[in-house]
This record gives structure tokens, C-alpha cells and sequence, in this order.
């Protein structure tokens, strides 16, 4: 824990984890003390050369009423959910229902519409030698079964 502060510390990453650290300076070795004392004193620097707060402001104010604006305008003071809702995840849209293209002969409720995994019944019986087109409900067009493994099958055969 003292290490991974003292990365902080010395590689001037995060002001904000100095603040809600708590240093054991009981702990520390001379090489981790010395350390320390350089982020501070640079922190320390840093914050002694900056104007107060209350000058700035008040030059920002003055600048803002030169060029016809108020600070309200220029800063948004307001919220960030009050000017611009957040916006929601997209809910995933629920597929539509779609016609059954393939029958079970043998149980006339079991059907299937050729879209995801195909159901046990029909994979069993295709595993049997039966092919998925056996099962079509007649008039609905082609199979959308896909096929068996192609490895090792050729599927082009060149000419010539």
C-alpha cells in the first residue's frame, strides 16, 4: 500500500490520492521518507505560487462583463442531468417472433423456426442419418439448418 503511494508520490500522477491517503511515516525507509519530503515540498511550491482564488474570480467576472457575458453563461453552473438527460442504455431489442419452418412426424408440437440452436429432437434424429431438410414444414421454402463440419471437405475445384 505505501509503495503504490508513493508511486503517486514521486511520479506526480494524482494530487487527489495524496489527500485521501494516510502516510505511517513510522514505516518508511529513508529512500521513501526522502521522496516524500521532495512531492511535498513541490506541492507545496505549486500552491504557494498560484494567485488566490478570489482574484481570479474576480478577473474572470470582469473579462466575462467585457465581452457581454455573464460567468453563468460561459460557466455551466447548473447540473449536468438537468441541461442534458443521460441518455439510457440501448435496451437489446427482443427478437420477433418468427414462423416454424421445421415438425417433428412423430409430435406434431415440436417445431422450430430454424433460428439458433437447433432443438434436441431434430439434432437427435439428424444424428440418426435423417437430414434437416426431412423435417420442412411443405411450402416454407429452404432449409436454414447449417451444415455438418466442412473440415477437410474440398468446396472449390478448380478447372483446368
Amino acid at each position: 500500500m505505501v509503495d503504490r503511494g508513493m508511486r503517486c508520490l514521486t511520479g506526480n500522477r494524482d494530487v487527489l490520492t495524496l489527500r485521501s491517503m494516510t502516510i505511517d511515516v513510522e514505516h518508511l525507509s529513508l529512500r521513501e521518507l526522502n521522496a516524500l519530503v521532495t512531492a511535498a515540498e513541490q506541492r507545496r511550491a505549486l500552491v504557494a505560487s498560484r494567485r488566490p482564488v478570489a482574484v481570479v474570480r474576480r478577473k474572470l467576472i470582469a473579462f466575462a462583463a467585457q465581452c457581454g457575458y455573464t460567468i453563468e453563461e460561459l460557466i455551466d453552473t447548473a447540473p449536468a442531468e438537468a441541461t442534458a438527460p443521460a441518455r439510457k442504455p440501448a435496451a437489446r431489442r427482443k427478437p420477433g417472433k418468427v414462423a416454424a419452418k421445421y415438425r417433428d412426424p412423430d409430435n406434431k408440437r415440436n417445431t422450430w423456426s430454424g433460428r439458433g440452436r437447433m432443438p434436441r429432437w431434430l439434432a437427435e434424429k439428424t444424428k440418426h442419418g435423417r437430414s434437416p431438410a426431412d423435417f420442412l414444414i411443405p411450402g416454407l421454402g429452404r432449409s436454414a439448418a447449417r451444415k455438418t463440419s466442412t473440415i477437410g471437405q474440398k468446396t472449390v475445384f478448380k478447372q483446368g
